[in-house]
């Protein structure tokens, strides 16, 4: 039998390995940026076309490359960062594995210039595919310039998955702040489609956040410093009261490299617990200096993932130096002894009463909260018995009159299960209130052949959804006009999420207006909006990640049914029965109405026989 295992060409080889270090174009953003930074630069350019799609060149004034340097930083596993094994315990670069730029010759058409600073010439090569096609002496100014042109050129299947360019852009910015939010001192510029998107001089740490976020970025900030033997902990935290529903401005940084660490997220989440509410997310520029021999970054291709000697030490340091901060700055809650309206009451979801914490200060205090408690317990029980009223002589065999009929495709519940001539008080009441609400979520409502539930929240979800789709194909709109237009500022990915998603948000009623740079003015919000904190997060929630999607019906689709939960009536919202029924007729009125946009169950019927089973009661 011959021999079957073979040696892949190194043009092979390249293409698998680039697979993980080259996924998107963000990828090669992120690696030629590092290497800029490592070759000691004071001013880096990015330039990019298509969302780097047609091109992404980075220009930096480092120390430059010899011919032999330049000819050798495209050849696998060659790297000037490390020598022997020992020095992936000791590593301040960015690079350090001699993958990327083999990586992205492999699966690009590549352009270097470079020149040292002591030489009279530059080096200008050309590569594509991992195949050298030119290199000769070049006029160039010192520094590096490297442009990497028709990203998966030779891989079409890679090509072929790459999102829209607003998605491929909004990757690229992420990186793009992930890696000048590291280094303040240095100045960037991008440059995207011959037009300026960013230009950050060299400044201070809290100067480059607001450069990058934006000026109402600086009241939100709270210093954070900690320094132990063992770890050094420097950033801003945001104030809690602008904590946003999605993860957004959320930077962890070890030794200035961007990490993901979930462990970490949640020992910041931890400190700030019983400062905001469970849905919400802290945001935070956080940055950790720790000995290089106490990290792990040999990890993944990506250097995003960090393994930690004392993992569980530096989440307690990283937890208690927020609350250092939070209560240095005066950001801690305090709790009115005084007041008999306890805010911090919460409804239980598991059983629709109301709860509270048990930590509520003095005795007289919990005393108060119990009193409370009781209270709210024999409403619950009050309800609960409003609806077996009238419940006597209840005769299921009789059926609902055949003359009633549904008119105008809206559904109405009129139950005939009660004699007409039947005087007694409690079962006309009854009869009058045909909806009921049940631990202020569903609404209960007997039917001919037992009762039905209906989550009052999915129901609305249902209607809204329907409702936007129809007005985002017809373009038609129901806006109410604001009393003074409010101005927001964003971050340039920000600013591309909300510009790619406008025409849906108008036809919802939003009515805002591109005011220049990163810049909106708001001047209608959608009817019955009501805002329930910073219009420019309630914006961010509904268009993030929105442009993830190429299809442009699921692109539509999905901005409706995060508009309808936004705008649905909540959980545990007493209804009156008006509109109780105005929400069960307009349901029923809807295309699909027993599936919410999310795809749960609105609708859940009770028959007779299942409740005589329930109380193994036989005919």
């Amino acid at each position: 039998m011959s021999d079957i295992i073979q040696l892949l060409p190194d043009s092979i080889a390249n293409q698998i390995a680039a697979g993980e270090v080259v996924q998107r174009p963000s990828s090669a953003v992120k690696e030629l940026l590092e290497n800029a930074i490592d070759a000691g630069s004071s001013s880096i350019k990015l330039i990019l076309k298509n969302a780097g799609k047609t091109l992404i060149q980075v220009i930096d004034d480092g120390k430059g490359m010899s011919p032999m340097d330049a000819r050798m930083c495209f050849e696998r596993h060659a790297t000037s960062k490390i020598r022997n094994a020992d020095d992936l315990f000791a590593i301040h670069t960015m690079g350090f594995r001699g993958e990327a730029m083999a990586s992205i010759a492999a699966i690009a058409q590549v352009e270097l210039i470079t020149k040292e600073k002591d030489s009279d010439l530059g080096t200008m090569l050309h590569i594509a595919g991992s195949t050298l096609t030119k290199q000769e002496p070049c006029q160039a100014a010192d520094g590096t310039s490297i442009s990497v042109k028709n990203l998966f050129f030779n891989v079409p299947a890679r090509r072929k998955f790459l999102k829209s360019e607003a998605t491929e852009y909004k990757h690229i910015l992420d990186e793009f702040h992930r890696i000048v939010l590291c280094y303040p001192h240095i100045k960037f510029s991008l440059f995207h489609n011959n037009n300026e998107i960013y230009h950050l001089p060299s400044s201070n740490l809290r100067q480059r956040i607001v450069n990058v976020f934006g000026r109402a970025m600086n009241e939100k900030l709270v210093p954070l410093e900690e320094n132990t033997d063992t770890l050094g902990i420097t950033g801003f935290i945001l104030k809690p009261q602008y904590a946003r529903k999605t993860r957004g401005d959320q930077y962890l940084f070890v030794n200035n490299r961007f990490i993901k660490s979930n462990y970490m997220n949640h020992a910041v989440r931890f400190a700030f617990e019983n400062l905001i509410s469970a849905d919400l997310h802290p945001g935070f520029f956080i940055y950790l200096t720790i000995d290089p021999a106490k990290i792990d970054v040999n990890v993944h291709p990506t250097k995003q993932e960090i393994k930690f000697e004392e993992e569980r030490l530096i989440y307690n340091y990283i937890k208690v130096a927020i609350r250092h901060a939070l209560g240095k700055h005066n950001l801690t809650p305090s709790i009115d002894f005084d007041s008999t309206n306890f805010n911090s009451t919460v409804p239980n979801p598991s059983t629709g009463f109301t709860s509270v914490p048990s930590s509520m200060g003095s005795t007289n205090s919990r005393e108060d909260a119990y009193d409370s408690y009781k209270k709210q317990e024999k409403a619950n029980v009050k309800n609960w018995e409003s609806l077996y009223e009238g419940l006597i002589d209840i005769k299921p065999e009789e059926t609902q009159n055949p003359n009633e009929q549904n008119e105008g495709n809206v559904f109405t519940v009129k139950s005939k299960i009660f004699q007409e001539e039947k005087e007694d008080k409690l079962i006309q009441d009854f009869q009058d209130q045909q909806f009921f609400q049940l631990h202020n979520r569903y609404i209960l409502s007997p039917i001919k052949s037992g009762f039905i539930l209906i989550d009052q929240q999915a129901a609305h979800e249902r209607i809204l959804y329907e409702k936007y789709l129809n007005h985002i194909d017809t373009e038609t709109k129901s806006a109410q006009q604001s009393l003074f237009p409010e101005t927001i500022d964003l971050s340039a990915s920000q600013a591309e999420m909300l510009k790619n998603v406008l025409p849906y948000l108008v036809a919802m009623g939003w009515e805002i207006e591109d005011f220049g740079g990163h810049s909106f003015i708001i001047r209608s919000l959608p009817e019955s909006f009501e805002q329930q904190g910073e219009i420019k997060d309630e914006l961010l929630s509904l268009v993030e990640n929105i442009t993830d999607e190429k299809d442009v019906k699921k692109e539509k689709e999905l901005m409706a049914r995060r508009m309808a939960k936004r705008m649905s009536v909540r959980k545990y919202k007493k209804l009156t029965l008006e509109e109780m029924k105005s929400l069960v007729n307009t349901l029923f009125a809807c295309e699909h109405p027993y599936l919410s946009p999310s795809n749960k169950s609105v609708i859940t019927t009770f028959t007779l026989e299942e409740i005589m089973q329930r109380f193994n009661i036989t005919k």
